[in-house]
């Protein structure tokens, strides 16, 4: 099908009577519509097949096939045309059925009113016009909900995959925290403002803290003796990454083996890691 330039107008004139069609067109030319002539229903069911028609003016009385045969199949074809006959007061009868079944929007008489005639076709373009409108919109609408529910399923399958990393990451946590307490040495993690982020069960019993306490949370300064402070100091100012403490004996009279690392090695984390291994005889 051929389509006609966005803004224009089609319009096509079926009438078996060739001074009919011209007279139309005379009178409607100025309006600057696009007119198709067509002299049977036949040649008119042709030219729809070939162009996109916005409004259709149709004589009842015609040989072959009448006005009324003629728009019934097009309302079947093309429902959105908009479907207009053109006949005398004499065939009222003949059309009003096709009126009643929607198949015509208007009935217009012979003779015509020009000023009548070009007002109710241009009321029929704007109707025709409306209904492509909403159809361009409903189509749009249409297409934005397909996108948005894909969209949907996407973020859907996305929160789904990071939901299992999440939860895949909080399993290898807890495992890894399961083996860090389940270590014969103490672990004691030590962030960069010097507090205490991290301690294992053998950590809290080297450091004797009381049932119900721990560590976490506390100021290196605050909770670890002396000894191991000193220690310490000899790790920040120079670019040591391990210190091999020695044995030393902290309160109580534990003696344990330190080792202090620094992290950042294998990942992006900044402290000090330190590892007591309590001697046998402690």
């Amino acid at each position: 099908m051929t389509q006609s330039s966005k803004n224009s107008r089609t319009l096509l004139l079926v009438d078996d009577e060739t001074n009919i069609l011209n007279a139309l067109k005379r009178t409607l030319r100025p309006e600057g519509y696009t007119i198709l002539t067509a002299n049977s229903g036949e040649e008119g069911l042709v030219l729809l097949s070939q162009h996109e028609v916005g409004v259709i003016i149709s004589d009842q009385r015609m040989p072959h096939m009448t006005g009324v045969e003629f728009l019934r199949q097009v309302k079947v074809l093309y429902p959105k045309t908009l479907r207009i006959v053109l006949s005398g007061y004499t065939e009222l009868d003949s059309v009003t059925s096709i009126i009643n079944e929607g198949a015509v929007c208007k009935f217009l008489t012979k003779p015509w009113d020009d000023d009548l005639l070009r007002n109710n076709i241009r009321e029929a373009f704007q109707c025709y016009e409306m209904e492509q409108e909403n159809a361009r919109l409903l189509s749009e609408l249409q297409s934005a909900n397909d996108e948005l529910s894909i969209l949907n399923q996407t973020l859907e399958q996305k929160v789904a995959e990071k939901t299992r990393e999440i939860l895949h990451s909080i399993n290898l946590l807890q495992i890894s925290q399961e083996i860090l307490e389940h270590l014969p040495v103490g672990i004691i993690g030590i962030d960069e403002q010097h507090m205490i982020v991290a301690s294992n069960r053998r950590a809290e019993e080297i450091f004797s803290q009381p049932i119900g306490t721990c560590l976490l949370g506390l100021m290196a300064g605050d909770a670890l003796p002396e000894v191991l402070l000193q220690l310490l100091q000899k790790l920040y100012p120079s670019d040591l990454v391990q210190i091999d403490g020695g044995i030393i004996t902290l309160n109580e009279g534990v003696s344990v083996h330190v080792l202090i690392n620094t992290m950042g090695d294998l990942s992006q984390s900044k402290g000090t890691i330190i590892v007591l291994s309590p001697l046998r005889d402690s």
